[in-house]
């Protein structure tokens, strides 16, 4: 980075940056715990001389504060996957449940957002389509942040709510279901694709309306037709800048789906392939008649719903990796 020349490549050298700040925060954390290991255990020889009960008390705190970040930093060690250190491209799309599954979806968007917050990562909403009456019908998310696709690649599935229908005047029951996709953005993608294979759609990206609402089709779909997948991007404010990172992702899509042969292999990288319905969820959130939040895979459980809906997901994170961990 000292080099004369490092910024003529400007992408490189963002890359570069990136990089260079991830690696510093991960020595900063140890050699943090480092430091306070030292200072504890000056702390327990004075203990040997004093015996005091405040010196006691004082060696207790400083012990539960170094287990805490040393249990932080135990997460990494779970990060060994090829794209774990990537950024991640989270997109959540309302499944089986009507309305109610629309507000669903944008229930969970809050969740991620409230947990990308509490990780001090960034977080930008490529694209949205909302719902007619209430919620979003799909979004998809940049994430950027240190191992944000080792830590988020676990939500990739189908999730089920049950609760009180705010939509039904009956005040009845309802379970709805939303699907995660998680995919690791990969920043260099060595992949040639054909233009004749392209088909590009334009369309009004949307806006809040009044005097900042857009009136040219600045944002664009780009589909592959051999392989039909498409991807929308609308964050930019011209169409070139919106065309540019939606073709970076597709390059991205198509880079795992030609590099996953096997179909396990594309469930793992893209996520569940599985309809967000009955019977294929991975997590259920109950808010009635009773508060639980349960993983089906691993069995983390905990009554404390809300908790998970504010974005304190470490805990059921964690189970998965645990889990994932022990089973490799």
């Amino acid at each position: 980075m000292a080099e004369p020349d490092f910024w003529q490549n400007r992408e490189l050298g963002e890359k570069k940056s990136r990089e260079f700040s991830q690696l510093k925060e991960e020595v900063e954390k140890w050699e943090k715990i480092e430091k306070s290991v030292r200072d504890f255990l000056e702390i327990a020889q004075e203990d040997e001389k004093d015996q005091s009960v405040n010196l006691r008390e004082d060696i207790k705190e400083q012990l539960n504060l170094i287990r805490k970040e040393l249990e932080n930093l135990e997460k990494t060690t779970f990060f060994s996957g090829k794209y774990d250190k990537e950024n991640v491209i989270l997109s959540i799309f309302a499944g089986a449940g009507g309305v109610d599954a629309q507000d669903w979806t944008e229930i969970l968007l809050r969740m991620y957002l409230r947990f990308v917050e509490k990780k001090n990562w960034r977080a930008a909403i490529i694209d949205q389509s909302r719902g007619t009456e209430a919620g979003i019908k799909s979004v998809t998310l940049e994430i950027q942040g240190n191992y944000a696709y080792g830590f988020l690649k676990s939500e990739a599935g189908v999730h089920r709510l049950v609760r009180i229908s705010p939509f039904d005047a009956e005040k009845m029951r309802h379970t709805s279901f939303a699907l995660i996709e998680i995919l690791p953005e990969i920043e260099e993608v060595e992949i040639e694709i054909n233009p004749d294979d392209l088909r590009m759609d334009t369309f009004l990206a949307s806006g809040h309306g009044g005097q900042n609402v857009q009136k040219t089709e600045s944002a664009i779909r780009i589909t592959h037709l051999p392989t039909k997948i498409s991807v929308s991007c609308q964050s930019e404010r011209s169409q070139s800048q919106n065309k540019e990172k939606a073709l970076k992702i597709l390059k991205s899509k198509l880079f795992r789906y030609y590099q996953a042969e096997q179909e396990e292999e594309k469930e793992r990288l893209r996520g569940e392939f599985k309809s967000a319905s009955w019977g294929n969820q991975i997590r259920s959130y109950v808010i009635h008649p009773y508060k639980m939040v349960k993983d089906l895979r691993t069995g983390y459980e905990t009554s404390d719903a809300q908790k998970i809906l504010d974005g304190e997901l470490d805990e059921i994170i964690e189970s998965y990796l645990k889990k994932r961990d022990t089973a490799v």
